[in-house]
């Protein structure tokens, strides 16, 4: 099993926020993320219950984190 299942988009988002991304709007069923601090991208979130864990890579990627540091980020409190 990956260390990126079981992760739902709302937990995704919660752990995106702790870096500065603001839900901006949702669209069908994505919720797009947004961020003030420049060179970073919108990123578009499904909300599902399961992210499917290629998709959160993806993201990760995108928004310039590791695994390592976005799974830090979903177990710190905020």
């Amino acid at each position: 099993m990956s260390r990126l299942a079981n992760i739902s988009g709302r937990e995704a988002v919660k752990a995106f926020a702790k870096i500065g991304y603001r839900l901006a709007h949702q669209e069908g069923s994505h919720m797009i993320l947004y961020c003030d601090k420049l060179g970073y991208p919108p990123l578009s979130i499904p909300d599902h219950k399961e992210l499917a864990p290629g998709l959160l890579r993806a993201q990760i990627k995108r928004a310039g984190l590791s695994v390592a540091d976005f799974l830090n980020l979903l177990k710190m409190k905020k």
